[in-house]
């Protein structure tokens, strides 16, 4: 009581009542997060909203739970949360599929709780904090085996006695 925080000792806590969503400084004030798209920083707030104490790793971004809540368009709701999942905020646990079901993510800033259900793999690649890696999700697997150093823009086998036609002729059009 002496720190001054316990002022109203009658319930009132100083906030409107009901739940929140609590995103640490840490996140809004790192460089990722500066560079999200407004419509992708909005989706993060979406997502934030639906975490309470242990159901990270089933949150929601689908079009139909978000059309509740005032979001019209599927195509800005699937580039905000590819942007997400790129920049290290969401990680996406389970895949959707048609013909209803969703996908789930979880906020990086959090650890991802144990629940039933997630794809194979999506605990191990899930990394706690991946918004603050500078590339947090540099696939090193889809590079190829002999590297990117020098694109090659002509044939491996060179250019002489490449034929500018099909080896059968020229196709002819129907009408």
């Amino acid at each position: 009581m002496a720190n001054g925080r316990n002022k109203n000792v009658k319930g009132d806590s100083g906030r409107d009542g009901g739940g929140f969503a609590a995103i640490p400084w840490r996140v809004l004030d790192c460089p990722a997060y500066s560079r999200l798209s407004h419509p992708s920083r909005s989706l993060l707030m979406e997502i934030a909203r639906q975490f309470v104490r242990d159901n990270n790793g089933r949150l929601l971004a689908s079009a139909a739970y978000l059309s509740k809540r005032g979001w019209n368009s599927s195509d800005v709701i699937t580039r905000a949360k590819r942007e997400l999942i790129k920049a290290g905020f969401i990680h996406e646990t389970v895949k959707g599929h048609r013909p209803n079901k969703a996908s789930w993510y979880a906020i990086t800033w959090q650890t991802l709780d144990r629940l039933q259900g997630y794809d194979h793999g999506a605990v191990e690649s899930f990394v706690r904090g991946a918004y603050h890696k500078s590339d947090p999700l540099k696939i090193t697997s889809l590079k190829p085996s002999h590297g990117v150093e020098r694109p090659f823009i002509a044939p491996a086998n060179g250019v002489e006695g490449v034929l500018p036609t099909p080896p059968q002729g020229a196709i002819s059009p129907t009408f």
